[in-house]
C-alpha cells in the first residue's frame, strides 16, 4: 500500500507512535509518506521506503497566525495525487483529521478518492477536544472520517460519551518493537555506571530510577522528584529524567529544595530511548491522565516495571501488582513506599520485571499490533472504493 502518515513531529506520545508505525509499515513493503511541518523526530532520513513532504506555511500581514491546517490540506492532496496514496492516516484530530477531510473533498472534484483514517490519541479529545470552541468541529471530522481508531478501550469509551459519536471506532492498542526495546546485559553493564555506581565491598549498588515524558504538567514531573526526594532518603539511589518541557523548570526547583539536585540525571531530549531505559530498575509514571502510557510499554518492553496511576487506558497496560503498581493521582506516600519496598525485595523485583517483558512480548509487540493496522487499512480502502455502474 501506499500510505500518507500525519502527525505533530515533536517529542510527544502521538509523534512517536505515528513515526514507530510508518517505519514499521515501511519495513514490510509499504510506501510511506510522512506529510508534516518537519521531519518527525525519530525519523534519520536513511530509512527504506519512506519519504518525507514537508508543510511549507506562508506568512502575510494579512494573517495574525499562519493558516497551517490549510497549507495542510492542499499538501496531502498534492502528495496523494502525485504518488497516487491509497489512503491518509492522520494522528491527534485537531487539526490533521479536517486538513484531511478537506484534502479529500478537494481530490473527490477532481474525481479521486482518497479515504482518511483518524487515530485519536488522548488529549486531543481528552483536552483539546472537549474545549467548546473546538468541540463541534471535531465531533465532525471524527463523523466524517472514514476509519476511526483509538489507543485504548477508555480512550474509545470517552469519545463516544464525550462526542456523543455513534459510528465504529477500532481499538488497536500503542505498540513497540520488541527487538529493539530489549535489555542487552553487554549494553547494560557498559552504560549504567554513566549513571548509578554498582555495589562495592562496603557500598550496595545504586538503584537507578527513570522517567520519560514531554514534561507537561499533565505529567506531574513533580510528584516525580517528590517520590524519588524520598527513595532517596532510605536507599542509595539516582534518577534519569528524559525529555523535556515546560515543567523542566519547576522540577529542578524541587530538585534543590529537596537537595536531590546532584543525585539527579536531567537528559532532556533523547534519540537513544531504548538504549537508557534498560538502565533502569524502575519507572516512575504518575500522571494525571494518560490514555495508554507508552513510555510505560516501552520501559516494560526492556524488562522495566512502572509504578504508575490508576488513569485513563493504564490498567489495559499495567496489571497490578503482577507486571507494575498501580496507585491513585498524587498519593505520593504510597508510591514512594512501594518503590522503596520493591527495591529492597530483588527476587520481588526480577519477578515484576520478568512479567513486565513478557506482557510487552505477548500483547503489544509491533509484529502483534501492525497486522491490525494493515487489516483495518484494507478494510477502509474496500468500503470506500468507487462502485462501478454495469
Amino acid at each position: 500500500m501506499k500510505i500518507g502518515i500525519t502527525c505533530y513531529p515533536t517529542y510527544g506520545g502521538s509523534g512517536v507512535v505515528a513515526t514507530e508505525l510508518g517505519i514499521e509499515l515501511a519495513d514490510r513493503g509499504h510506501q510511506v509518506h510522512f506529510i508534516t511541518s518537519s521531519q518527525p523526530f525519530r525519523l534519520t532520513g536513511r530509512e527504506a521506503n519512506i519519504h518525507f513532504h514537508e508543510v511549507s506555511v506562508s506568512t502575510y500581514p494579512l494573517f495574525e497566525y499562519p493558516p497551517y491546517d490549510l497549507a495542510l490540506a492542499t499538501r496531502m492532496a498534492e502528495v496523494a495525487e502525485f504518488y497516487s496514496l491509497d489512503l491518509l492516516h492522520v494522528h491527534y484530530a485537531i487539526p490533521h483529521s479536517v486538513s484531511a477531510l478537506l484534502a479529500r473533498q478537494m481530490l473527490a472534484a477532481r474525481g479521486r478518492t482518497l479515504p482518511f483514517i483518524t487515530t485519536l490519541h488522548g488529549t486531543d479529545i481528552t483536552l483539546v477536544g472537549l474545549d467548546r470552541s473546538y468541540l463541534p468541529i471535531t465531533r465532525f471530522a471524527i463523523e466524517q472520517s472514514d476509519g476511526v481508531t483509538a489507543i485504548s478501550n477508555h480512550l474509545r469509551d470517552h469519545t463516544r460519551e464525550a462526542f456523543e459519536v455513534t459510528s465504529e471506532i477500532e481499538v488497536i492498542h500503542n505498540f513497540v518493537n520488541c527487538d529493539v526495546y530489549v535489555r542487552k546485559p553487554d549494553l547494560v553493564a557498559a552504560m549504567r555506571p554513566q549513571f548509578a555506581t554498582s555495589a562495592t565491598a562496603t557500598e550496595p549498588q545504586e538503584r537507578l530510577l527513570v522517567h520519560l515524558s514531554n514534561f507537561r504538567p499533565v505529567k506531574r514531573v513533580q510528584d516525580v522528584i517528590e517520590v524519588f526526594a524520598r527513595v532517596a532518603r532510605a536507599l542509595p539511589a539516582r534518577l534519569m529524567l528524559i525529555g523535556d518541557g515546560p515543567d523542566r523548570s519547576a522540577a529542578e526547583q524541587l530538585a534543590l529544595h529537596h537537595n536531590v539536585q546532584d543525585r539527579i540525571h536531567f537528559l532532556g531530549k533523547q534519540d537513544n530511548v531504548n538504549e537508557l531505559l534498560p538502565l533502569a530498575d524502575l519507572m516512575l509514571m504518575p500522571s494525571q491522565m494518560e490514555s495508554f502510557g507508552l513510555a510505560a510499554l516501552e520501559a516494560m518492553a526492556c524488562s522495566v516495571p512502572a509504578i504508575a496511576t490508576r488513569v485513563g487506558g493504564v490498567p489495559e497496560l499495567i496489571d497490578d501488582q503482577a507486571n507494575g503498581l498501580l496507585f491513585d493521582v498524587g498519593d505520593i506516600e504510597s508510591m514512594s513506599t512501594a518503590a522503596i519496598t520493591l527495591l529492597r525485595d530483588e527476587p520481588r523485583l526480577k519477578a515484576m520485571s520478568v512479567a513486565a517483558r513478557k506482557t510487552a512480548q505477548d500483547r503489544f509487540c509491533a509484529s502483534r499490533i501492525i497486522p491490525h493496522y494493515e487489516s483495518y487499512y484494507n478494510r477502509v480502502i474496500a468500503r470506500t472504493q468507487p462502485t462501478t455502474s454495469r
